[in-house]
């Protein structure tokens, strides 16, 4: 639109991709703990000629679906985006893959903007949800886990109140 300014951009936080790479992190050292528990316990398994290609196999299949999961994640944290202008705010929602939504809503259309932390992580951390009540077809916008809920609301309302300030200039 002409005229129109982007305010901020916003992603996840990071501390929820910080979250997948300690599961990644874990699931990467059980294989080689069963291996060390094997080799202590029961030598004899790691030497039969049809076990071994098979835990090889196997093994080789985890590490695959394990690094799929955290490329997964970090697709969705990266393209999770909400992007607020000085005339709308913008959901880019990406559910998959091969699935991404896209959501817009008008700074004129807000009518309520509230601001959620819970938990300790997120209270120290600064993180939690925002919830964009609006007069239009999807009712709700909902920010997860983003950095600063509270800040981001204040931008938001100070962009509603302006926008309420010209409206009644133009009407009058």
């Amino acid at each position: 639109m002409p005229g129109e300014k982007v305010v901020k951009i916003i992603h996840r936080d990071f501390f929820i991709l910080f979250k997948s790479i300690l599961l990644f992190m874990l699931l990467m050292v059980l294989p080689p703990i069963i291996y060390a528990a094997l080799l202590f316990g029961q030598a004899e398994i790691l030497n039969n000629q049809i076990f071994a290609p098979l835990a090889t196999i196997g093994a080789s299949a985890y590490y695959l679906f394990i690094w799929l999961l955290l490329f997964f994640n970090f697709v969705d944290f990266y393209l999770d985006l909400w992007i607020i202008t000085s005339e709308r705010i913008i959901d880019i929602e990406q559910r998959g893959f091969f699935s991404r939504t896209i959501s817009e809503q008008k700074i004129t259309n807000i009518q309520d903007v509230t601001s959620e932390i819970k938990g300790v992580i997120p209270t120290i951390l600064k993180f939690g949800y925002l919830y964009i009540q609006t007069a239009a077809a999807k009712e709700r916008f909902v920010f997860e886990d983003v950095p600063d809920p509270d800040g981001l609301r204040d931008i938001i309302i100070k962009l509603t109140e302006q926008h309420k300030k010209i409206e009644t200039k133009t009407v009058l």
